[in-house]
């Protein structure tokens, strides 16, 4: 009876259970409920192939996209006090940086590459929502300013893609001071004569929009984003009236001006390419490019044989 207790009934159960699927496999989407295969999800840049909906993306992903080959440099970012007002609530500041830190795989909430985008030398910088809600403390004004640094040094424009929650509420008014110092780092790229594009995605809010995020030359945004300062459930329950549908979305911005395009994921890199090239007063860039022929296999071109002498005509 032991024998098949503890290894019949086991190894029966083992051939026709069911195995489980890793959680990673499939993503729901939030605005439709669809499920959605992770590598048809990734090959289509986190947009919802059913109803558009533009997910989160993390910076190395988007840069993969935009650069050609994917190929990139990081660009060096000085690292701020570990923990300047010792801030603690629920947890320490320095055990939530650990966490996030495990969590995404990346040391700050923004990542700055240098390389080229259709050819075009740039140098482009990424907020990451996923860190603590990519919000702006002292190391991401760092970033903004190393970014500015970099692009006036090589001559190259700085295209800059937002998501935040705002300022970093850990780091006080040291946060707030990095809206000052990211105008300043604008500022450095306006004299220099030197393009500053932004592209704006779900969600950019508080200071961050405040900031560096609205002082673009062009302002381009994702369908559908959020692009605010104060909440829309923060305004509504301040001026107890009922917002317009879609108030504070990029279309509804579109429509009032404060932006010049929305643009979706999968057609901007070729927009900026061609923004980019537009105000560096460059010719238009190459779509594609035949490869050299092989001279081993290459066939030999001919000569057309020589023509046979026309018979004179006899005449009466």
């Amino acid at each position: 009876m032991n024998w098949i207790s503890n290894y019949v009934r086991p190894k029966i159960n083992s051939l026709f259970s069911r195995r489980e699927v890793p959680e990673n496999l499939w993503t729901k989407c939030p605005e439709c409920g669809t499920m959605l295969f992770h590598r048809e999800l990734k090959d289509n840049l986190n947009v919802c192939t059913t109803c558009d909906h533009h997910m989160a993306i993390t910076p190395r992903e988007r840069f993969a996209d935009l650069f050609d080959g994917g190929i990139f440099a990081e660009v060096k970012v000085p690292e701020p006090l570990a923990d300047p007002l010792h801030f603690r609530d629920q947890k320490k500041y320095p055990e939530r940086m650990k966490s996030a830190q495990k969590k995404t795989g990346e040391a700050e909430a923004m990542l700055v590459a240098e390389g080229e985008m259709g050819r075009t030398p740039i140098v482009a910088a990424c907020q990451d929502f996923t860190f603590m809600g990519g919000s702006m403390g002292m190391y991401v004004g760092n970033a903004i300013i190393a970014a500015a640094e970099r692009a006036v040094e090589l001559r190259r424009p700085l295209i800059l893609f937002s998501a935040a929650g705002g300022a970093r509420m850990q780091e006080g008014i040291l946060s707030l001071m990095q809206m000052p110092r990211t105008t300043v780092a604008v500022e450095m790229l306006r004299e220099a004569g030197l393009p500053y594009i932004v592209v704006l995605t779900h969600p950019t809010t508080g200071g961050v929009t405040a900031s560096y995020a609205m002082l673009g030359d062009i302002q381009i945004a994702e369908p559908n984003a959020l692009i605010c300062f104060a909440g829309p459930r923060v305004i509504e329950q301040t001026i107890r009236e009922k917002l317009p549908e879609g108030f504070q979305r990029a279309e509804y911005l579109l429509d009032h001006g404060m932006l010049d395009r929305v643009t979706h994921r999968k057609e901007l890199r070729e927009e900026l390419i061609t923004i980019t090239r537009l105000m560096l007063s460059l010719p238009p860039a190459v779509k594609g490019e035949l490869p050299a022929p092989d001279e081993a296999t290459a066939p030999a071109l001919e000569a057309p044989a020589p023509e046979a002498p026309k018979k004179p005509e006899k005449t009466a």
